[in-house]
Formats: structure tokens, C-alpha cells, sequence
């Protein structure tokens, strides 16, 4: 497994959880990083991303001021805190790495995928 994201859990609402991903093969290498989420019967959807070198993230309407991305390159691991979680929130969240260095919303810029780290949070 080349990422590995951990860090879910069940929370209630209003809760705050952070996610990590690993990159175990340098994936990540000069790389965007994204994060995704699948909810029950639900299709993928973009949630963050950042660029290679960091900064600020890209962020989905749904999520903009309460989830924060982060990477450590020197750990070659990207975070995803999420504050004030809503039972909506509930999903699989899965990293993935970009094939370019500047980050997008679309599935079709991300090469490498994750297994995925449940979240569920209880309202």
C-alpha cells in the first residue's frame, strides 16, 4: 500500500477528528495531495487538496472553515483537521496523490489512491 490514511473514528457532532496520510513510496513526491470522501450510497467527492509545496488549500464549499490541510514533506505525510463535524460529514475519507504539483477537485488529476479511513460522526 503506497498511502495509508488513518485517523477515523466516531465522534459527535461538533466533534473535531484529524486525519493523516502516509506516504509509504514517495508519492508524494513534488506532487498535489488531495483528500475525498464517500458517504453511504453517495459518489467520491473532492474535499481539500494543497499543492507540492504546501500552502493554502483548496477547499469544497461544504467543508471551507472548518477542515484545515497540512502536509509535512520531511514526513512525507498530509493532514486533514476537522473541527465542528456534522453527521453529513460521515463518510470514507481517502488521500490521494496528484499526477501535477498544483492541486484540483477533479478525481482525474490524482494517480494514486488510498485505502480510506472511516469517519462517522453521531448527531
Amino acid at each position: 500500500v503506497q498511502l495509508q490514511a488513518s485517523g477515523g473514528g466516531l465522534v459527535q457532532a461538533g466533534g473535531s477528528l484529524r486525519l493523516s496520510c502516509a506516504d509509504s513510496r514517495r508519492t508524494f513526491s513534488n506532487n498535489a495531495v488531495g483528500w475525498f470522501r464517500q458517504g453511504p450510497g453517495k459518489e467520491r467527492e473532492f474535499v481539500a487538496g494543497i499543492n507540492w509545496r504546501g500552502g493554502d488549500g483548496l477547499y469544497a464549499d461544504s467543508v471551507k472553515g472548518r477542515f484545515t490541510i497540512s502536509r509535512d514533506i520531511a514526513k512525507n505525510t498530509v493532514y486533514l483537521q476537522m473541527n465542528s463535524l456534522r453527521p453529513e460529514d460521515t463518510a470514507i475519507y481517502i488521500c490521494a496523490s496528484a499526477y501535477r504539483p498544483i492541486t484540483s477537485k477533479s478525481p482525474d488529476a490524482y494517480r494514486y489512491w488510498g485505502q480510506g479511513t472511516q469517519v462517522t460522526v453521531s448527531s
